[in-house]
C-alpha cells in the first residue's frame, strides 16, 4: 500500500519534473542559435564554424549518453541526475565566460557530458512512473524539450537587444540553479535502480535490429530537428523576416508530443502514423523554400509537428517494446548516444552549403529528403 500511495502522491510532480529537465536541455542547447549574428561578427566566424558550436556539444553527448544510461540503470535515475545537473552547471557558466572561440567551444564540448544524462533518465522516469501511459508521458517531456527550445529562440533576441549575448547565458544558467536545488529536495523514486546491465546485455542488443530501426529515426529526427532549429533564424533573416517567428517551429514541437504520443498510446501498430508523419515532413520542410507568408510560418510549424512525432514514438517504444523494456535506461542511453550522429553532422553541411551556394535552398532540401526517406522507408520495415 506504501508504494502506490507514494506512487499516486508523488506521480505528478515528477511528471512535471520530466517536463522541466528536458527544458533545461533544449534551452541550454540552443540558446546561443538566436547568437549567430554577434557572435560570427564578434569572432570573425564562418557559417559552418559557427554550426560546429552547437555540434561540438554533440559529440560529448554522444559519447556519455551510453555510460550516463547504464549508471541509471545500476543507481537509479535519481542519483544520477544529482550527480549530472551541477556538472551542467560548472560549464553552463563557463560558457558565459567565454572570451573567444577556442574557449567557447571547450566549454560547450564540456557542458554536453552534463546534458547527456537526461536522455536516459527521462526514459527510466517515465518507465518507473507512467509505463501505462508511456507514449503521452513520454510526448509530456517532448513538450518540455519544445518549451525550451521556444524559450531559446524566442526569448533570447529580446535579451540580446538590453544586454550581451554573455549576459543572457548568465540567465539561463541561474535558471539550472534553481532545477538542481528542487530535484535534490524534492524528486523521489521508489527503486534504487532498474536493471544490472552487462557485456552480454550489449552484445544481445546490438544484435537487435529493432535496436536499429530506432537508431536511424533518432538520427534522423534529431538531425533534421536540430538543423532546422539552429539554421530557422538566420534563414527567417535572409528571407527579411521577423527571426523571432522561428518559435514556430517548437510550437509545433510542443503540440506533437502530448498529440503524438497520445495517438502511440491508443495503436499497437504505429507503421501507417510513422508513413504519414514522414509524408508530412518532406512537404512542409520543402515548403520552407518557397512558401509565402503566411503558409511559411505554417511549414514552420508542420516541420517541427511532424520530426517531433517521429522522435515521440521513437523514444517512448524502449519502454513499451517488450525485449527493450529490461534495459530501458541503457537502450535509451545507447540510441541517443548514436543518434547524435545527426546533430552532429547535420548543422555543420547545412551551413557548409550556404557557404558554397550562398543560399539556403539546398540545405532545406538536404532536411527534407533525409526526413521524407527515413521515415517512410523505415516505417515499412518489420520488427
Amino acid at each position: 500500500m506504501t508504494d502506490t500511495s507514494n506512487s499516486n502522491r508523488y506521480r505528478p510532480l515528477m511528471i512535471v519534473f520530466s517536463f522541466f529537465i528536458a527544458f533545461l536541455l533544449h534551452l541550454f542547447l540552443f540558446a546561443t542559435a538566436p547568437m549567430v549574428t554577434v557572435i560570427m561578427e564578434e569572432m570573425q566566424l564562418s557559417h559552418a564554424q559557427f554550426g560546429f558550436i552547437f555540434s561540438v556539444t554533440m559529440i560529448t553527448l554522444a559519447v556519455f549518453r551510453l555510460p550516463w544510461g547504464m549508471l541509471a540503470d545500476r543507481i537509479g535515475y535519481l542519483k544520477t541526475l544529482k550527480i549530472a545537473l551541477p556538472l551542467c552547471l560548472v560549464f553552463s557558466f563557463m560558457r558565459a565566460l567565454s572570451t573567444g572561440y577556442e574557449s567557447l567551444l571547450i566549454s560547450q564540448f564540456f557542458l554536453g557530458i552534463g546534458l547527456a544524462a537526461i536522455m536516459p533518465v527521462l526514459i527510466l522516469l517515465v518507465k518507473e512512473w507512467a509505463s501505462d501511459r508511456a507514449g503521452f508521458t513520454t510526448g509530456v517531456y517532448i513538450a518540455g524539450f519544445a518549451t525550451g527550445n521556444a524559450t531559446a529562440l524566442g526569448i533570447t533576441p529580446y535579451l540580446l537587444q538590453v544586454s550581451t549575448w554573455r549576459t543572457a547565458l548568465f540567465w539561463y544558467a541561474g535558471f539550472g540553479v534553481i532545477l538542481c536545488i528542487v530535484w535534490w529536495v524534492l524528486a523521489r523514486s521508489n527503486s534504487d535502480k532498474s536493471y544490472s546491465f552487462s557485456t552480454k546485455d550489449f552484445g544481445f542488443l546490438l544484435k537487435d535490429r529493432y535496436i536499429w530501426v530506432l537508431l536511424v529515426f533518432l538520427i534522423a529526427t534529431m538531425g533534421c530537428y536540430d538543423s532546422l532549429a539552429t539554421w530557422m533564424p538566420k534563414v527567417l533573416e535572409m528571407k527579411n523576416v521577423n527571426a523571432s517567428f522561428a518559435t514556430l517551429l517548437p510550437l509545433g514541437f510542443f503540440l506533437a508530443g502530448p498529440v503524438i504520443g497520445s495517438l502511440s498510446d491508443r495503436f499497437k501498430d504505429k507503421k501507417q502514423l510513422l508513413f504519414i508523419l514522414g509524408i508530412g515532413a518532406a512537404v512542409s520542410v520543402t515548403a520552407l523554400n518557397y512558401a509565402p507568408i503566411p503558409f511559411l510560418f505554417l511549414s514552420l510549424f508542420f516541420s517541427g509537428f511532424t520530426i517531433t512525432g517521429v522522435l515521440t514514438i521513437t523514444l517512448a517504444m524502449p519502454i513499451e517494446h517488450e525485449r527493450l523494456r529490461p534495459y530501458a535506461g541503457s537502450v535509451g542511453g545507447l540510441i541517443s548516444s548514436l543518434g547524435n550522429i545527426g546533430p552532429l553532422i547535420m548543422p555543420v553541411i547545412f551551413g557548409l552549403l550556404i557557404d558554397i551556394t550562398g543560399t539556403f535552398y539546398a540545405s532545406i532540401f538536404t532536411v527534407a529528403a533525409l526526413a521524407g526517406i527515413t521515415f517512410t522507408v523505415g516505417s515499412r520495415i518489420k520488427d
